[in-house]
């Protein structure tokens, strides 16, 4: 059943969209998280470039 599930991903608009996780650091702890996305792939770098 697994194989089927993937297979189904790898077809149609599946292969257009990438997770992608970006680190963040607190501004008030200095504590570090990740933020965790899934977006189209024409918006990676758009991902990464905000909050800078």
């Amino acid at each position: 059943m697994a194989k089927k599930t993937v297979a189904t991903l790898q077809t149609g608009s599946g292969k257009n969209h990438t997770k992608v996780i970006k680190m963040v650091k607190s501004p008030k702890t200095g504590a570090y998280s990740f933020k965790t996305e899934i977006v189209t792939n024409d918006k990676v770098t758009d991902f990464f470039k905000e909050g800078k």
